[in-house]
């Protein structure tokens, strides 16, 4: 499993980050536009649930291609190809009007993300020691989050002073970010390995990525039993929850009468939340060396938000989801660092790509289920009633798997030392 070999590569670091914030930022705003458009014009939760289907879809169809791909073809190429293709769709998207059009547009706009996703994911191990890790991995996430607590409310903020038309051409120049990250950042992964000097370190180094690319080749998911635990556990409360993703616009906007910046306001403190939780969770993730406590620790993570979801229920006013959402968005963030740190340790270097492209899609692919069942369940039924059942249900579902993923814990349970960890990423 290949980290930085020296000194970690922090401006590396931050180039990736702020490429994945700003990127992320478009990304969340361009939803959010589109959310707040249909909901504005009318459509039902059919549509809304069409929409994130259209999101979210190419991310699982694409990802055993993807995954490969980032493994296999230059990142620097991938992010540049990637990002100008983005930049072009979301341009073609602020001009679009019929809803086809619309929806096929997003679809190949979430096919450029199933790409960058795993790429950016992939190259932050190897651009760090791996004591530097849970700190990186914070990082990078907080970088997403950032994006994802701006985009919303700043799609709150566009849609209601200029209508969608701008902010979807925000998010066209948003994609440029992937563009420069991809030529400034040294450390690359994937293609071609450049020859080096011929030292015995150079010869050493290649011998290490030689046993880690033979490695990764043989990697398999089903193979490990901790890491397949962590992404059924995570799929399994993500598809049980995920009908809040369509709801929420409604209950939010309807239910509890709010305006289009206070639903951005909202939906960011949950953002804000995960952002929190990653910086309070990073020295928990450096301080656990053994991987089966970090997964005990993200299944509780988990029950914390489905629990934080079902007293989102209650609230007789929006704004006072805040905290609420504040809180259930720090176990969200503290979530994802464990299973950041969990992925990097346990997987070969050479297969990242692919491994991350695979929990990404489990993710996603269950999202999808959550999406479609809020679209149809509004149709039946009140908001509030249907955001207490998505809390419930996720609070069934961690408590279903307590026993399973303890037991997955004993088995798959290895400590991590740093010695481990040799194989630099290749800098070019």
């Amino acid at each position: 499993m290949s980290f930085a070999p020296g000194p970690s590569r922090w401006p590396d670091v931050w180039l990736a980050t702020t490429a994945r914030g700003i990127s992320t930022c478009g990304d969340f705003l361009a939803a959010s536009t589109l959310t707040l458009a249909l909901q504005s014009a009318g459509a039902g939760g059919l549509a809304v649930s069409g929409l994130l289907l259209a999101a979210s879809l190419p991310l699982v169809a694409l990802a055993p291609l993807t995954g490969r791909l980032a493994d296999r073809v230059d990142s620097r190429v991938l992010l540049v190809g990637a990002g100008l293709a983005q930049a072009a769709v979301c341009l073609a998207l602020a001009y679009a009007g019929h809803p086809a059009l619309v929806i096929g547009l997003v679809a190949l706009l979430a096919a450029g993300l199933a790409v960058t996703q795993p790429v950016l994911s992939a190259l932050v191990p190897a651009m760090v020691r791996p004591a530097d890790l849970p700190r990186a991995s914070a990082l990078h996430q907080t970088a997403g989050t950032l994006g994802a607590l701006a985009g919303p409310a700043l799609a709150g903020l566009l849609v209601g002073q200029f209508g969608a038309r701008l902010p979807l051409l925000v998010d066209a120049a948003s994609y440029l970010a992937l563009v420069a990250a991809g030529l400034l950042i040294r450390t690359r992964r994937g293609g071609a390995r450049s020859a080096g000097p011929a030292t015995a370190a150079a010869a050493t180094a290649a011998a290490s990525t030689a046993a880690d690319a033979t490695a990764g080749a043989g990697w398999r998911l089903r193979r490990d039993p901790l890491l397949s635990a962590m992404v059924v556990s995570l799929a399994g409360v993500v598809g049980a929850v995920g009908a809040i993703n369509v709801v929420e616009v409604f209950f939010i906007r309807e239910t509890l009468g709010s305006s289009t910046t206070v639903y951005g306001v909202v939906t960011g403190a949950w953002t804000l939340g995960i952002l929190l939780g990653a910086w309070l969770f990073a020295p928990l993730a450096r301080r656990l060396t053994d991987d089966g406590r970090l997964l005990g620790a993200g299944l509780a993570l988990l029950g914390f938000c489905c629990l934080a979801v079902l007293a989102s229920a209650a609230v007789p006013s929006a704004l006072l989801l805040v905290p609420i959402w504040l809180l259930g968005g720090v176990a969200n963030g503290g979530d994802n660092v464990l299973n950041n740190v969990l992925l990097a340790r346990r997987v070969p270097e050479a297969a990242r790509g692919r491994a991350y492209a695979i929990f990404g899609a489990a993710s996603q692919g269950a999202a999808m289920a959550g999406f479609v069942a809020g679209g149809v369940l509004l149709e039946l039924f009140d908001p509030r009633p249907l955001v207490a059942a998505c809390g419930v249900a996720g609070t069934l579902v961690v408590a279903a798997l307590a026993v399973p993923v303890a037991r997955a814990a004993r088995v798959g349970r290895a400590p991590v030392a740093a010695a481990e960890f040799t194989t630099p990423g290749a800098t070019r």
